[in-house]
């Protein structure tokens, strides 16, 4: 049976009331917050993007899904993890302090905006899935322990996924950093030698000594790395980071995996929404004010992320005459995650569009 996908269209540069209106008509229409219990615990899982980057999605949208979930009796919650990447969205601290920059706050929203410690080791959880690449993914537990999620997405493209929807912010979205990190390498972090200065301070921080000071340049000993990205973190020359392009061509798959890892006590209890809206050629972690590659198509509602995902990646092609996603990425083949999601049940490639 085709899943059912509710859509709401959208013209470039629709006012915010606009927009509010009909989004409330979305999410009245189409019902799929009814599976919400009261007294429930609801987190809400979205990008609050990172400085200088205005694609995510406002902060006034994410009210209209707050009220929503208050009005079946449960309490949201709005909520991202921090990054691999140097940037303000690396630790918890300066990620909230962002979010608030982007109006990202309680009295915007009507609900807590939290970003879990990294540092906190309760905060990451184990979740065993013997998967084909992924045996054991690292999430972040506030997602685990939610009663439930909405998936809250801004639909563009992506430098390694081709693009990123509501299966990339379930699965890369709600991976702890190390859990990041085992999507985007099979390696440990590497010291780019020329920014290293020596100062120890990756030294300092690493759980399992695994670096050391070598003629004044750190040194990772794959064999002993964890991959925990601390020293991602810590390093004030950006001289550690992720060899993006190792395991690019599986970063899909392993991805999708962690997104199976998080749907895995959260069925019937997960809902989604794309803004397909200033969409761009690539995600909001970019910090910049990215240009639209396509026109503005509406926002999308559904509890099957794969074929929402679909259903968003279709529109915007058809809008645009072309697959304008595997235009700008042609080493990066998108449907492979939709593909692969559905084979692991995490969802439908067939679906039934319904515009309200």
């Amino acid at each position: 049976m085709k899943s059912k996908v509710y859509f709401i269209r959208l013209r470039n540069s629709e006012e915010l009331r606009v927009v509010i209106s009909k989004l409330e008509h979305l999410l009245e229409k189409s019902h799929l917050f009814d599976f919400i219990r009261p007294n429930s615990k609801v987190a809400v899982k979205m990008h609050f993007g990172e400085e200088g980057n205005t694609g995510f999605v406002k902060p006034e949208y994410l009210r209209v899904v707050c009220n929503k979930v208050s009005g079946q009796g449960a309490s949201a919650f709005i909520s991202d993890t921090n990054t691999l990447y140097r940037g303000r969205r690396t630790n918890s601290p300066d990620h909230l302090a962002l979010a608030r920059e982007h109006g990202f706050t309680r009295e915007a929203t009507g609900v807590e905006v939290v970003v879990p410690d990294d540092h906190d080791k309760g905060s990451t959880i184990d979740i065993p899935i013997n998967q084909r690449f992924i045996k054991i993914a690292k999430l972040a537990r506030i997602f685990v322990d939610a009663d439930a999620i909405v998936g809250v997405s801004h639909f563009k493209g992506h430098i390694m996924t081709g693009f990123g929807g509501a299966l990339k912010n379930l699965g890369m979205g709600c991976a702890a950093r190390v859990g990041k990190l085992q999507q985007h390498s099979d390696i440990s972090p590497i010291v780019y030698e020329q920014r290293c200065t020596g100062c120890g301070e990756c030294v300092n921080v690493c759980p399992v000594d695994a670096i050391l000071i070598k003629n004044n340049k750190s040194v990772i000993n794959g064999l002993k790395c964890i991959g925990c990205a601390t020293c991602i973190a810590v390093c004030p020359y950006s001289a550690i980071d992720v060899p993006w392009e190792s395991g690019g061509a599986i970063i899909q798959e392993k991805m999708i995996e962690y997104a199976s890892a998080v749907m895995r006590n959260k069925k019937g209890k997960a809902t989604f929404l794309n803004f397909a809206l200033k969409i761009t050629k690539e995600c909001d972690c970019l910090a910049k004010d990215d240009p639209r590659i396509a026109p503005d198509i509406g926002v999308l509602a559904s509890n099957d992320p794969v074929s929402i995902d679909k259903a968003s990646f279709d529109l915007i092609n058809q809008a645009c005459g072309r697959d304008i996603f595997k235009e700008l990425h042609p080493q990066r083949d998108g449907s492979k995650q939709l593909k692969y999601a559905q084979e692991l049940g995490l969802g439908s490639l067939d679906y039934e569009l319904i515009d309200l």
